[in-house]
C-alpha cells in the first residue's frame, strides 16, 4: 500500500503543473486611442474618476441621490445578489478539501440454508440462522486537482462574484444619472412655469390696453378677441407645467424608494453650471472603469474557466479514498477497541471512455461560447465609446444652440418692449404686440429646454465614462 500511495504522490508532483487549456486574453485593439469630438488637452484624467458628490454639487440633488442609492429597490436586489454570490464563492473554496462522511449502520441478514452463507453458518456452528453486522466509520474521498479543474471552478466563481459587484455599480451609475437628469428636468419645468406665468401677466396688461382702445373706438372687437386668445394660450401652459412638475416629482420619489411627494429644491435652472471643458481621459481607462464593460471582461474570464473545466473532464481523474472505524458481527463487541477497529486506503485513476464524445462536444461548445464572449466584449466597448462620443457632440452643439437661443431671446425681449411702447403711442398695431409676446414666450421656453439638455448631457457624459459608482 505504501508503494501505491508513493506512486500516486509522484504522479501528483509530475502532473500538478499541467495546464490543459490556454486562456484567451482581453482584446487590446477594441478601443480607439481617443474619443471622437473630444477636446485634446493632453490631460489623461477623467471626470469619471471624481466621486459623484464632487461632480453633482447641489445639496438638494446630493440628498436625493443618497436616498436613491440606499432605498432604490433595484439597488437593494443587487446588494442581495452580491450576498448570495459571495456565499457561493466562499463555498467553492472548499472544493480543494476532501469529502468526509460519517456512516453508522446496523443490519441483519437471514441467508438461505442452501446458500454458501447459510451452509457456512451451519459449518461454523454460530448457533443462529441470521448474520448481524454493526458498522461505524468515517469515509474520506479526495480528488487531486491534476488538470486544474478545481482551479478553474474557483476562477469562474470569483469572476461571477465580481460580476455581481459590477452589476451593482452599473445600477448605481444609472441611478445617479437618472436622478440628476430628472432633477434638472424639474428645474426646467419650474423655469418654464415661471415664464408662462410672467407671459400671462404681460398678455393681461396688453388685453386691458386693447379693451380701453376698443371702448374708445380705436380698435375692433377682433383685436380684443385675438388678445384674449393670446392670453388664454399662455394661461393654458400653466396647468400643463404644474401637471408635469407633479409627475416628475412622483417619478423622482419612486426612483429614490419613497412614496410620491414633493421634491426639495433651493436653486433655479440658471444657478446650475458645469465647467466649460470636461476631461474625458483615454478610452483604455474607461474600459476598466465602466461597470458594463468590466462585466463583459469578467464574462471572458468565466468563459476561459469553463473551457478549462470542460477540457479537464476529458482527462483521467485521480481519487484517493480512505475508510476507518468499528465493525463487529455482535452488538456487544461493536465498541470493543482495538479488536473492532478496521481501516482501508485506496487510490484510483478513472478515464472516461464511452462519454468521451459527449465531453469533447461540451469542450467544443465551451470554446464557441468563449468566442461569442470576445465578440460581446468588443460590442460593449464599441457601445461605450459611442455613448461617450454622442455625449460630447451633444455638449458641443448644445453650447452653440444655447448661445444662439440666448441672443434670440434677448432680441425678442427688446422687440416686445419696443412694440409695447410703440403700441401705447399709436405707432404699432395690436397684432405686432401680440406677435412679439408670442415669440418671446416660445423663445424663453426653448432656451430653458436647451439649458436643461446641456445639464443632462453633462450627466450623461459622466455616466458614459463610467462615473457615478464611487
Amino acid at each position: 500500500m505504501k508503494n501505491i500511495i508513493g506512486s500516486l504522490a509522484l504522479a501528483l508532483v509530475v502532473l500538478a503543473g499541467c495546464k490543459v487549456s490556454k486562456d484567451v486574453a482581453t482584446p487590446k485593439d477594441a478601443q480607439p486611442e481617443t474619443f471622437r469630438n473630444a477636446v485634446t488637452t493632453g490631460d489623461t484624467s477623467s471626470i469619471a474618476d471624481l466621486q459623484w458628490k464632487n461632480f453633482f454639487t447641489d445639496a438638494a440633488l446630493q440628498k436625493l441621490i443618497d436616498s436613491a442609492i440606499v432605498r432604490n429597490y433595484d439597488m437593494q436586489v443587487a446588494v442581495k445578489n452580491i450576498e448570495a454570490s459571495e456565499l457561493q464563492f466562499k463555498q467553492v473554496k472548499w472544493n480543494y478539501a476532501p469529502t468526509l462522511g460519517l456512516n453508522v449502520t446496523a443490519s441483519t441478514n437471514r441467508p438461505s440454508d442452501n446458500s454458501i452463507n447459510g451452509l457456512s453458518i451451519k459449518q461454523y456452528g454460530i448457533g443462529t440462522k441470521h448474520i448481524e453486522d454493526y458498522n461505524a466509520n468515517l469515509a474520506l474521498s479526495w480528488e487531486a486537482d491534476i488538470w486544474g479543474k478545481i482551479r478553474s471552478q474557483n476562477r469562474e466563481a470569483l469572476a461571477q462574484y465580481l460580476q455581481t459587484n459590477e452589476a451593482k455599480r452599473a445600477i448605481q451609475t444609472n441611478i445617479v444619472s437618472s436622478v440628476s437628469q430628472g432633477y434638472y428636468n424639474l428645474l426646467m419645468l419650474d423655469e418654464q412655469l415661471n415664464i408662462a406665468k410672467k407671459n400671462v401677466k404681460l398678455n393681461d396688461s396688453t388685453l386691458r390696453i386693447i379693451k380701453l382702445q376698443y371702448d374708445a373706438g380705436q380698435v375692433t372687437l377682433l383685436g380684443v378677441q385675438q388678445a384674449q386668445a393670446q392670453l388664454e394660450a399662455a394661461a393654458q401652459l400653466v396647468p400643463q407645467f404644474e401637471r408635469d412638475i407633479n409627475v416628475q416629482e412622483n417619478g423622482l420619489s419612486i426612483l429614490a424608494g419613497r412614496l410620491p411627494n414633493a421634491i426639495e429644491r433651493n436653486v433655479t435652472l440658471n444657478d446650475i453650471s458645469f465647467p466649460e471643458t470636461l476631461s474625458t481621459g483615454v478610452p483604455s481607462a474607461m474600459v476598466s472603469r465602466r461597470p458594463d464593460v468590466r462585466s463583459s471582461e469578467l464574462a471572458l474570464n468565466i468563459a476561459n474557466a469553463r473551457v478549462g473545466i470542460a477540457k479537464a473532464q476529458l482527462y483521467p481523474s485521480l481519487t484517493i479514498t480512505g475508510q476507518g472505524g468499528l465493525n463487529s458481527f455482535k452488538s456487544s463487541n461493536w465498541f470493543n477497541i482495538p479488536a473492532s477497529l478496521f481501516g482501508t486506503v485506496a487510490g484510483g485513476i478513472a478515464q472516461p471512455l464511452l462519454q468521451h464524445k459527449q465531453l469533447r462536444t461540451q469542450y467544443e461548445v465551451a470554446k464557441v461560447d468563449r468566442e461569442k464572449t470576445v465578440i460581446q466584449f468588443r460590442q460593449s466597448v464599441l457601445n461605450a465609446v459611442g455613448e461617450v462620443s454622442d455625449a460630447l457632440v451633444r455638449l458641443q452643439k448644445l453650447k452653440e444652440q444655447q448661445a444662439i437661443a440666448a441672443n434670440r431671446v434677448k432680441t425678442l425681449q427688446q422687440a416686445t418692449s419696443n412694440a409695447s411702447m410703440l403700441f401705447k403711442n399709436g405707432l404699432a398695431t395690436y397684432l405686432e404686440v401680440i406677435t412679439a409676446q408670442g415669440n418671446v414666450l416660445q423663445g424663453e421656453l426653448e432656451l430653458a429646454s436647451i439649458k436643461m439638455a446641456q445639464l443632462s448631457a453633462n450627466a450623461e457624459l459622466y455616466r458614459s465614462l463610467g462615473g457615478g459608482w464611487k
